[in-house]
């Protein structure tokens, strides 16, 4: 039997290590990966299918074999350079995704024998007839067109090289292996992250502000290591499962790879150590504590011995009922034993890690919270901005054809009264669709605006104007407060512009007949301030709280009584907000109110 290392991996080439085997076997994309493998030897005719993935050091890893228990044994984990397969894809025929190198173009080595898995068969008598030799792969590309993966087929069931039906099935599976890979890659690096962050979640006095081991090593290392004076240190965490990682990360950053039985014999006796709340000292000189029979603490002594240790003090970690890792200080042979006030003292370590490591958890989750609110606000907005376009082209449609119809002279004064209504119905949903496309647009951060200098004096004029007709029905007074020469702000004009309207027309809105409403502009330092104040029936302190939310509706019977759609104000949050500004509220019920936004002025 001869190996081909597109497939597999040279036969040279080395197994995963521990760390890579254990990640692999974790990585959640491996099934999806095999069942592709699977179906192109059930569906697609061939009787050995691999997938492979490129890793950090540039070879490829075989992740799944289907068709053969022999082939998947000699295939499994191998490894080969990247940089042999492209050299011979460059002599490949291209099918697609596909890539095909006939036997006699493949560089096979001095000895003949330097490349793949090769079954013993002997090829039928036909002049398309697949030989043993041949190769057929597809290299599996991201979107900057690298090659993360392959899929290579073997032993076509007819004995021969794949027409064109055949073919579209493999470029089908192909296309679905290239998504697999690109997720398992995407997940492994994801769990090679969560394990990283796990084995970082660790705080001691000193560096109790730290959430990284690395920062936690560095800030406790030299004061543990001189203070006990031990040796060395290293610290184990368990999962929130209660199970312990298996990784010993010490002080100087060097990862060390215990057997399972000390593992195990760590967690079971940190757990231990925990419930009755004291330290364990490992040493030839004195008997083994209750965490640790006399088996296992003389399996202990023989590794120690293994790596020049003579002794440890082992502390479990933890907070409350909970036992979350444990704390384990090294001494060479000869050296003092450890006294029972040292104990205490790690011991006492062991609870303010354990505090530590809990705050850790709690950030991450936090974290985490965050960025599922983040992603689910994002969605509301695009589902927002969808559900206002698909409604704004019919609503469009539905005026228009009410417009056409109360044109006509056939029509009754009911019927008329009727299509009114619908109109009126029809141009307030058209206003709510407008606000919620508005409110979309304003809170994406990817719509970034442009600022420039903008005249808010000259906008405040054309608003107050616009405004005169309704503030002329209730007999307001509407006064502007500014300098005869311009106030410039930075920022968008178009969105300015609907802030001052949002302001002017709701102070308006809810300020009683024969009233005043009186807007002031002015520029002190670097920021514009602008100032909306009325006479109105004011908000109380509980409606202040959520007055910027989306759809919010004062619970106040009055201002319920006026038509709105509860997103004008969180419209004008949103600008003053990404104008990086900010607003400020003064009201009470009956006393009116007064909007104040701080803008940057330009220069």
């Amino acid at each position: 039997m001869k190996t081909r290392g597109t497939m597999t991996g040279d036969i040279t080439e080395h197994q995963p290590d521990a760390a890579d085997a254990a990640e692999l076997s974790e990585a959640p994309s491996r099934d999806a990966l095999q069942t592709i493998a699977e179906g192109v030897t059930q569906l697609a005719g061939f009787g050995i299918a691999a997938i492979s993935v490129v890793r950090d050091d540039g070879r490829l890893e075989v992740m799944a074999v289907a068709g053969s228990d022999e082939a998947r044994r000699e295939l499994q984990g191998r490894r080969t350079p990247v940089d042999k397969l492209l050299t011979e894809i460059e002599k490949a025929d291209e099918w697609g995704l596909l890539r095909f190198v006939p036997h006699e173009r493949l560089d096979l080595g001095p000895e003949g024998d330097a490349w793949g898995w090769v079954p013993d068969v002997e090829p039928i008598d036909d002049p398309d007839a697949w030989h043993p030799m041949d190769l057929l792969v597809a290299p599996l590309l991201d979107e900057s067109g690298a090659m993360r993966g392959t899929l290579a087929m073997d032993l076509p069931l007819d004995g021969r090289r794949p027409g064109a039906e055949q073919r579209r099935v493999l470029q089908k599976y192909a296309e679905q292996a290239g998504r697999a890979v690109l997720t398992a890659l995407e997940r492994e690096a994801l769990a090679h992250q969560v394990r990283l962050a796990d084995a970082a979640r660790h705080i001691v006095r000193s560096a109790s502000a730290q959430l990284s081991m690395s920062r936690i090593l560095a800030d406790s290392q030299a004061a543990l290591v001189e203070g006990f004076q031990a040796r060395g240190m290293w610290i184990q965490t368990f999962d929130e499962d209660g199970l312990g990682t298996g990784a010993i990360y010490s002080a100087n950053g060097t990862t060390i790879q215990l057997p399972d039985e000390l593992v195990s014999i760590a967690d079971n006796a940190a757990h231990r150590a925990w419930e009755l709340q004291r330290t364990e000292v490992v040493s030839p000189d004195r008997p083994f504590g209750p965490s640790i029979t006399a088996g296992q603490g003389e399996r202990i002594l023989e590794f120690l011995a293994a790596i020049g240790i003579g002794s440890l003090l082992f502390a479990p970690l933890g907070a409350g009922p909970e036992c979350l890792g444990n704390l384990v200080l090294t001494r060479e042979p000869g050296a003092p034993d450890w006294t029972d006030m040292e104990g205490a003292t790690a011991l006492d370590i062991g609870h303010d890690l354990g505090r530590a490591i809990l705050n850790a958890r709690a950030f991450e989750r936090e974290h985490q919270l965050v960025e599922e609110l983040q992603a689910l606000d994002s969605y509301k907005s695009e589902l927002i901005a969808t559900v206002s376009h698909e409604l704004k082209n019919p609503l469009t449609a539905i005026i228009g054809h009410l417009e056409m119809l109360e044109a006509s002279p056939d029509l009754n004064g009911t019927t008329r009264s009727s299509l009114a209504a619908m109109d009126r119905g029809a141009r307030r949903l058209a206003r709510v669709i407008d606000d919620l496309l508005l409110l979309s647009k304003v809170g994406d951060p990817n719509n970034t605006i442009i600022p420039a200098p903008v005249d808010l004096h000259r906008i405040l004029d054309d608003v107050v104007d616009l405004s005169s007709v309704a503030a002329d029905r209730k007999h307001l007074t509407v006064r502007i407060e500014a300098p005869d020469a311009p106030v410039l702000a930075l920022g968008d004009a178009d969105e300015l512009d609907r802030v001052c309207a949002n302001l002017v027309s709701n102070a308006v809105k809810y300020t009683p007949e024969g009233r005043s409403v009186t807007v002031s502009l002015t520029r002190v330092g670097d920021q514009v301030i602008l100032e909306c104040s009325d006479e109105g029936i004011g908000i109380s302190t509980a409606d202040q709280e959520q007055l910027f939310t989306e759809f919010y509706r004062s619970t106040n019977p009055e201002a319920i009584a006026q038509p709105g759609t509860g997103l004008g104000l969180a419209i004008v949050s949103r600008i003053v907000g990404r104008h990086h500004g900010r607003i400020e509220v003064e009201s009470a019920l009956g006393k009116g109110s007064t909007f104040r936004i701080y803008l940057p002025a330009a220069a």
